[in-house]
């Protein structure tokens, strides 16, 4: 949210101006744009603008203070699955889903907001390999 207030040059307080600074920046700056939800404007909910069309991806509040590194996690989770020939859309979903499971996973290291748990989908016996 803070991004896309600058981006947009417009103040976010709602879903309403999420859709608003969304498509103010992808026709601006002639992308994809996607406006994530956390910082208290909704309940983890991400929109989308691409192509003078709006979507939105609905997610829950995941209680957890480890959520260091949440923005890195989705983007690049995304870009890889745009990598693997998956369109906007749908790499968007499981980006959300894989960063909804780290998150769930409740890796608690260190003080203060620490990162989620990016390995929680290894297989054990894939963690018995790199352990040796």
């Amino acid at each position: 949210i803070p991004e896309g207030e600058i981006l947009s040059g417009i103040k976010i307080n709602d879903e309403k101006d999420m859709q608003k600074a969304g498509k103010i920046i992808s026709e601006k700056y002639n992308c994809a744009c996607l406006l994530k939800g956390g910082h208290k404007i909704n309940d983890a909910n991400d929109y989308l603008y691409e192509n003078k069309k709006g979507v939105w991806f609905k997610g829950k509040r995941i209680k957890n203070k480890n959520t260091h590194g949440t923005g890195c996690t989705l983007s690049s989770a995304i870009a890889a699955n745009l990598a693997k020939g998956y369109d906007m859309e749908n790499s968007i979903k499981m980006a959300k889903e894989f960063l909804s499971n780290a998150l769930l996973d409740m890796l608690d290291l260190g003080k203060g907001s620490g990162p989620m748990n990016h390995a929680f989908d290894i297989k054990d016996s894939y963690k018995k390999l790199c352990e040796k």
